[in-house]
């Protein structure tokens, strides 16, 4: 279906952009449910947000439990307060937010079974406001793969910020970093030795660090431990960015202002150095390599459900051929 072309009542990409930019917020749910479902109205959302510029997205990742969706409610309430600057000069507005929250998915219905959402409740009443959950859909990188589209998309329809906040998985969680501008990483007291944070790989991916409950006993070894871990890392050039460390209670708000502050640091570096002009290009990189790996997946299914397939692996089971000729063949 070409752009512009009239579909079912409701149901056309284009007049759900127009009513989503507009403020509807049923159409945009409509649209983030066709980029879920992927298929011919997913590229055709594709099509049409990927025009304009994309929203600066804060990535929110850890361990499960580590108080991850708190943390988010509290910093939604913070970027409300818009993009912190220089004491002397006033915050630079946030006129809007969005909530990505990436839960597992139910093997009954295939939608997010989390209830996390529930945390941040005391923002279902701000117009201003979008949360939405999104299943991940068996990705075992804790990001459903239309997650990139839909941060597109909510770019698209006038939302400057983004908060993508990650289902912790373990050691795969290090998929935020291909989806954000700035990771942060959230760990608490007790939280592991610094040989399980290098396994994980979140040393490599943060651009800061969030010590949530710090208010429990074992956040100052924490601390230690990180610190001494970034001492390790690969040698920084002078003005190269050094991931800091936050202290948070997120139960209680504290520290969330300070981390607010630190994210704005980060996006300030990004800016002055071109760095987030590199990074974005990167990351267009690798979801052009995500879309072009899906469509020969889908190609190759189609393959193995023909009869030529049928007939190249009785050839293989008679010793006639190799799967490797067997396999060229095929996709010739």
């Amino acid at each position: 279906m070409a752009p512009g072309h009239p579909g079912p009542a409701g149901r056309d990409p284009v007049e759900l952009l127009e009513r989503a930019t507009a403020g509807d917020r049923v159409s945009l749910a409509r649209l983030l449910s066709m980029v879920e479902r992927g298929g011919p109205a997913s590229r055709h959302v594709a099509a049409l947000v990927y025009r304009t510029p994309p929203p600066y997205t804060l990535g929110v990742t850890g361990a499960p439990g580590a108080g991850k969706s708190t943390l988010t409610d509290r910093l939604i309430t913070a970027a409300r307060g818009g993009w912190p600057t220089r004491h002397d000069t006033p915050a630079e507005p946030v006129d809007q937010v969005a909530v990505l929250a990436v839960d597992p998915t139910s093997p009954y219905t295939g939608g997010a079974i989390l209830g996390d959402r529930v945390r941040m409740q005391r923002h279902a009443t701000d117009e201003q406001v979008f949360i939405r959950s999104m299943a991940t859909r068996g990705h075992l990188g804790g990001l459903a793969l239309a997650v990139p589209d839909a941060v597109r998309l909510l770019g698209a329809v006038g939302m400057p910020v983004v908060v993508l906040e990650t289902v912790g998985v373990g050691q795969m969680e290090v998929d935020v970093a291909s989806a954000a501008d700035t990771t942060v990483v959230v760990v608490t007291p007790g939280w592991g030795d610094s040989m399980q944070a290098n396994k994980a790989g979140l040393l490599e991916v943060a651009d800061l660090f969030v010590i949530n409950k710090a208010d429990r006993p074992g956040a100052k070894e924490a601390r230690r431990d990180l610190e001494q871990m970034l001492d390790l890392a690969t040698k920084r050039q002078p003005g190269d960015w050094r991931p800091p460390v936050v202290e948070t209670v997120a139960a209680t708000g504290e520290g969330v202002d300070e981390l607010w502050a630190t994210v704005g640091e980060h996006r300030a570096h990004l800016r002055s150095t071109g760095l987030l002009e590199r990074r974005r290009a990167e990351r267009l990189e690798q979801e052009l390599r995500r879309v072009l790996t899906a469509r020969v997946l889908e190609r190759v299914h189609g393959l193995a459900a023909g009869a030529a397939f049928e007939d190249a692996v009785g050839r293989l089971v008679t010793g006639q051929a190799d799967p490797y000729t067997v396999a060229d063949r095929l996709l010739d």
